[in-house]
């Protein structure tokens, strides 16, 4: 069993400053105990704080060259530990094997790479006119980040933080918190400062409340529910500290008439069925012409039953639990709320899988002829459940996807690209996927609406990170 009942503050691992509390980390795949962890405090967070704010008054001056040679090093030392941070992430989240390693490990290289090429290539001082533009960091940065996908959560704000010259200090998900403890091995491995870099274990009520009140934290930097970003946000008004927020989505997907039908519906719902569902992101609406929502059934039926759900270990299993009993308890009650308020299941249901009676299993779920006032299209469900959702012309499609309070993604599916690009413009949302592309590594993520404000990934999610200052008289003439 894993046990970390230490916080890491000031370049060292220290025991909190009061009694201490203790949290069990459940693996959701066999609901046995995988680790256990300390909770923090107002008190440690006190620590954590005073610690980065002392440390940012020579890291926040430190040259590019030498944040380069961190962040390479960073790299570096990652490296050395990825099979042991995707097995971490497998066991305390439930992502299969394959997929923690092609994708939930990789996004850590990701982000810190993106992170390195683009402090390489940032001008931080440039003339505009009158005066000299100056972008430096902005300061110490607080850090709240969620289970789903842990480390890529972590990594796209530790790294361009620590490219621009901030500190910080985290407060990872405590229902998977071993992902984000092995990274801060690999920070120290790698010589951050000290104060630098700060983690401090613990709750929202307890940990989280006292960073977004704190008056020497300078940015808060959340992602998760909107309900939870609500509460940072209000947290953090008294003392005008930037807010930056990726929250949640109910993305919708358009296939359109033109589109290869069977290709784009297939392709729809493996990607919503990825990572269990539980992706912000995740396509969980599928809008397609009422004339051919039989033909979508059929092919979404036809993934749903091909999808091999198990223990997360076995490397031939594509789909493992949800997160814990309380996201499990969710999911079924909303899977039970579409069958009451009248939508057609075309494949799963309530209850778990035949043969996972342990585990946090759920069946992949396919809801047809759902309307979108029905609350399975309302609400951000977070598990392997699709709607499909029959619309009469492309205006009315484009009216039902942005009929949401969220505006996190969207994706279009057409042979002819310019038809998919004018559909696009259209949609409010802060991505668009045509024909199920990807999300670049390099390209800004963040939504629209009560998905969030700024962005992450990239350049902009690396200027997240910055203040702008103008200096007068410096360029003038």
């Amino acid at each position: 069993m894993k046990v970390c009942e230490e916080f890491y503050i000031n370049g060292e691992w220290v025991k909190p400053i009061n009694d201490l509390k203790t949290l069990d980390v459940t693996n959701p795949a066999t609901e046995e105990v995988y680790g256990r962890i300390a909770l923090g405090d107002k008190d440690d967070v006190d620590a954590a704080v005073e610690a980065a704010y002392s440390a940012f008054e020579s890291f926040g001056y430190s040259s590019v060259d030498d944040r380069v040679s961190l962040l390479e090093k960073i790299l570096e030392v990652y490296q050395g530990k990825y099979d042991e941070i995707a097995e971490t992430i497998s066991s305390e989240m439930g992502a299969p094997i394959g997929l923690s390693k092609a994708a939930q490990a990789a996004t850590g290289l990701g982000h810190f790479s993106t992170a390195l090429e683009t402090l390489k290539n940032y001008k931080f001082e440039e003339v505009k006119g009158s005066a000299l533009i100056r972008k430096e960091p902005i300061g110490v940065v607080g850090m709240i980040t969620p289970w789903n996908w842990p480390i890529n959560q972590i990594s796209c704000k530790v790294g361009p933080a620590l490219a621009a010259g901030c500190t910080m200090v985290l407060k990872p998900t405590e229902i998977a918190p071993f992902n984000a403890i092995l990274l801060a091995d690999v920070l120290h491995e790698a010589g951050v400062p000290k104060g630098v870099f700060n983690l401090v274990n613990g709750d929202g009520p307890s940990v989280g409340e006292a960073m977004s009140a704190h008056p020497k934290i300078d940015m808060m930097s959340f992602t998760g529910s909107t309900r939870a970003g609500v509460a940072v946000a209000k947290g953090s008004a008294d003392t005008v500290k930037r807010v930056h927020q990726e929250l949640g989505g109910k993305s919708a997907n358009i296939i359109l008439d033109d589109a290869d039908f069977g290709k784009a519906v297939t392709k729809g719902t493996a990607h919503m069925f990825n990572n269990t569902g539980q992706s912000c992101n995740a396509p969980s609406r599928m809008l397609v012409p009422a004339s051919r929502q039989d033909e979508a059934k059929e092919a979404a039926k036809a993934v749903a039953e091909g999808i091999v759900i198990g223990d997360p270990s076995d490397e031939s299993t594509n789909m493992g639990p949800v997160v814990s009993d309380v996201q499990f308890n969710k999911i079924q009650g909303l899977i039970e709320k579409g069958i009451e308020e009248g939508a057609e299941v075309v494949v799963g249901g309530p209850g778990k899988p035949e043969g996972l009676n342990q585990g946090y299993f759920v069946k992949p779920t396919v809801f047809a002829n759902v309307s979108n006032d029905m609350t399975i299209a309302r609400e951000e469900i977070f598990g392997p459940v699709l709607c499909i959702i029959p619309y009469k012309d492309e205006d009315d499609a484009i009216r039902i996807a942005n009929d949401t309070p969220y505006g996190l993604s969207g994706y279009i599916s057409s042979e002819d690209p310019e038809h998919a690009l004018s559909v696009a413009r259209r949609i409010r949302s802060g991505n668009v996927h045509i024909n199920n592309k990807p999300t670049g590594i390099d390209a800004p993520f963040g939504g629209f609406k009560q998905s969030g404000n700024g962005r992450e990934w990239g350049e902009f999610g690396f200027e997240e990170f910055l203040e702008i200052k103008a200096v007068m008289g410096y360029a003038s003439k």
